[in-house]
């Protein structure tokens, strides 16, 4: 940051004096969310085996056995994408119920969904050994009705996704027109699977093209894409007594500083000891990246530093006066995370949640 100082004098021009004011940040460590961890979330395995849902259509067929198989051909023709149903020209065959079943013949009810073809192979062959002697069973799954995705917030068209087979995220991302990226808050959208955040970084995906975050997506994944004016910070911390309880601190035209984001939840206003405003941590992810910053707010309250600005997510602790290691700092912040651990970017919780 620049200071300028400009001093005036009778009959003389004005004297502009410029001063560069130092970092305010004392310690900086970058960090990246372990390589094995990351994939073992995410799964973007090649040749992974499909595993059927309700609303698939599945061919059986029983080897000398045709009163046991399915008619393989009603027409000829297998129901399109998003159609309501495939109408006269369509395959027939076992339409797996919403509660993931279906009815054999000899067997009765099986629970198919979640199962792999060769799975529900090994099953039915396994199951009709009472009624035949070595029985040979085949199946095909000819219609994945069950693969759906929920895309929400800034898109052209939000909302539930149907797809006739598995897609990759740029794949999913069309299925809801463009991205409102005027609106859009591309540094903390993400992508959920079964209630937890990926550690995938839609903006690397969408602004620099990156394609290694262009993962293999699950039936049932959802894309949130949030507008850009509901960005926040969360500042906590302080000493014992202290006024300063922390909370969530909106950022105003995509700015906000760390003199701000503090002043508003009440650092500075008091005359209590507040806690160590010489080393305030600022913890900043995305994705499978982060960083860790320690600050010294103190400096920038005298003018003696430049300001820091933060970014939408960071979370902001102002230790108390006895803390003097990082072992400490988390032994503080943890129980706070959990607290806001829905809120808090992939890279926070599965570093600081997760391990």
């Amino acid at each position: 940051m620049l200071l300028v100082a400009v001093s005036l004098s009778c009959g003389s021009k004005p004297a502009v004096t410029v001063k560069q004011l130092p970092s305010s940040v004392r310690s900086h460590r970058a960090e990246v969310l372990d390589p094995a961890r990351v994939a073992e979330l995410v799964e973007d395995v090649d040749g992974k085996a499909y595993r059927v849902g309700a609303g698939d259509t599945i061919l059986v067929a029983v080897y000398g056995h045709p009163e046991l198989s399915i008619a393989p051909f009603v027409g000829g023709v297998a129901p399109q994408s998003g159609s309501a149903s495939g109408g006269s020209n369509r395959l027939a065959g076992l339409v797996i119920d919403n509660d993931g079943t279906i009815q054999f013949p000899l067997i009765g009810t099986v629970q198919v969904a979640g199962k792999t073809s060769a799975e529900l192979r090994d099953y039915l062959e396994k199951e009709l050994v009472t009624f035949i002697k070595e029985p040979k069973v085949t199946v095909q799954v000819i219609f994945t009705g069950s693969i759906r995705y929920y895309l929400l917030g800034q898109f052209q068209q939000p909302g539930l996704k149907y797809s006739d087979r598995p897609l990759r995220l740029l794949e999913v991302l069309s299925l809801g027109g463009s991205i409102t990226l005027k609106e859009a808050s591309l540094r903390t959208a993400y992508v959920a699977r079964s209630g937890k955040r990926l550690p995938i970084n839609l903006y690397r995906l969408v602004r620099d093209g990156d394609l290694t975050q262009n993962i293999r997506m699950r039936s049932g994944d959802v894309v949130l894409v949030p507008d850009n004016i509901n960005e926040r910070a969360y500042v906590f911390g302080g000493a014992v007594g202290s006024n300063p309880q922390g909370g969530v601190v909106p950022f105003v035209d995509g700015k906000l500083s760390l003199l701000q984001a503090l002043a508003q939840v009440g650092f500075g206003t008091a005359e209590q000891v507040q806690g160590k405003l010489s080393e305030t941590y600022v913890i900043r992810g995305e994705a499978d990246r982060g960083e860790l910053f320690i600050v010294d707010a103190e400096r920038i309250l005298r003018g003696e530093a430049a300001p820091f600005e933060l970014a939408p997510g960071d979370v902001v602790f102002v230790p108390p006066t006895w803390i003097t290691s990082w072992n400490q700092v988390l032994m503080q912040i943890i129980p706070t995370l959990q607290a806001i651990s829905g809120v808090l970017t992939p890279f926070v919780q599965i570093k600081y949640l997760q391990q």
